[in-house]
């Protein structure tokens, strides 16, 4: 019962999580397509920047926007905030409950770096919060020269992911970037974007004309999110494609994942302005091509059903006792139970449930998954989570010729 407790409010805190981004990154885009379609109005009163009219679900909007804010405070005003805030501490819940709770499951790889537990969920948390502390460093320094501090904040996302794929294991070291990234945004609403608000209210409030430097430092921060925000969700997503995460080019596909949503989210910025800038498409497509084709499979070599790998070649020596062993079901049957049986049982020890419901307890139920669990220990080398159980060079060998026989 604990275990489908567990589950089930991992799932509900998952649910808010995603309703809560859309509602976030959905009222986010609004207002930057609101601000880039701006025009200047005929009648329009005094201090107003531009307007708007647009016509949705069988109406017609009038939307203004003040060069820095109306004569007088209005009696209704609508804040920007709740979305972002629920967003972050339900994410940063998930992380803590699944990456942070099981470090060594998650976080290590010994093949990237060997770290203890302790140490990982130190240094995890210490991307997060000194992510925010150089990027708002960046921003205090440069201040509104946009094009120099965007160049410095491209400089600072690429050290982040080359550091992280060389500390963590691939798939945390995307989520951990994407969630660095998603520190940064959150802190801006929440450092800047909102008091720099609260200053204008409160002059606005005593009779006073409000400073427009707080108004132009919370523009900037969030030009800054909404360029971040699909790097963002590509780098969250990407937990669920090994073949990213898991090459040994990890931290380049990350990047050019990454820049290709920048990329196109940059296309949708100078649409809203009436911009037609189609080259944005055309090279954000083809950096998404060079990235799949960094990936692409080898041509295959060796039998017919052989699958072409996804991975790398490395060259690893082989181990002559593991290749006298006859790659039968019998032979390989003891290796994932030994090896996999704490994940994918009845009653597994690891997790609540088997992972994606898979269960290998017999020989029946791991010849329906011989491509599968080729893939995940032979080619991708993601499983066993970490190598925990310390499977060996040989027994991944004989797994892959088990998998690969006619």
């Amino acid at each position: 019962m604990s275990g489908f407790l567990f589950e089930a409010l991992a799932f509900l805190l998952r649910w808010l999580h995603v309703v809560a981004a859309i509602a976030w990154i959905g009222e986010s885009f609004y207002f930057v397509m609101l601000d880039r379609a701006l025009k200047p109005g005929k009648n329009a009163p005094p201090g107003v920047r531009g307007e708007l009219w647009s016509v949705h679900g069988g109406g017609f909007y009038h939307k203004q926007k003040y060069e820095v804010a109306p004569a007088q405070m209005p009696d209704d005003l609508h804040w920007s905030m709740w979305k972002s805030y629920t967003t972050w501490l339900s994410g940063f819940a998930l992380l803590s409950a699944l990456y942070l709770s099981s470090p060594q499951v998650y976080l290590i790889d010994p093949q990237v770096m060997p770290l203890e537990p302790a140490s990982a969920v130190g240094w995890a948390l210490f991307f997060l919060v000194s992510s925010w502390l150089v990027y708002d460093l960046l921003c205090r320094l440069v201040g509104l020269r946009d094009r120099i501090l965007g160049v410095l904040v491209t400089l600072m996302v690429i050290a982040l992911a080359w550091s992280a794929t060389s500390v963590f294991a691939g798939r945390a070291a995307f989520l951990l970037v994407g969630a660095s990234l998603a520190t940064i945004m959150t802190a801006n609403v929440f450092f800047v974007i909102i008091p720099g608000q609260r200053r204008m209210v409160a002059a606005l409030a005593r009779g006073e004309q409000p400073d427009p430097l707080p108004g132009l430092r919370g523009k900037q921060r969030s030009v800054h999110n909404t360029y971040f925000t699909l790097p963002v969700v590509f780098a969250m997503l990407s937990i669920h494609y090994a073949s990213a995460y898991a090459h040994q080019h990890n931290a380049v596909l990350l990047l050019a994942f990454m820049a290709a949503g920048a990329l196109i989210r940059q296309f949708f910025v100078l649409w809203h302005s009436g911009g037609r800038a189609w080259w944005l498409l055309v090279v954000g497509g083809l950096v998404l091509i060079g990235a799949f084709a960094l990936m692409a499979p080898l041509p295959s070599i060796g039998p017919a059903a052989a699958p072409a790998s996804t991975a790398s070649p490395v060259t690893r020596q082989p181990d002559p006792e593991w290749a006298r062993v006859e790659a039968t079901t019998a032979n390989v049957l003891p290796i994932i139970q030994t090896h996999c049986h704490n994940c994918h049982a009845q009653a597994p020890t690891m997790f609540p449930t088997a992972p994606a419901g898979l269960i290998f307890e017999s020989a029946e139920q791991i010849e329906a998954q011989r491509m599968k669990i080729y893939q995940q220990v032979s080619v991708l080398r993601i499983m066993p989570p970490g190598n925990l159980t310390g499977i060996s060079e040989g027994e991944r060998e004989l797994i892959g010729r088990w998998a690969l026989q006619p």
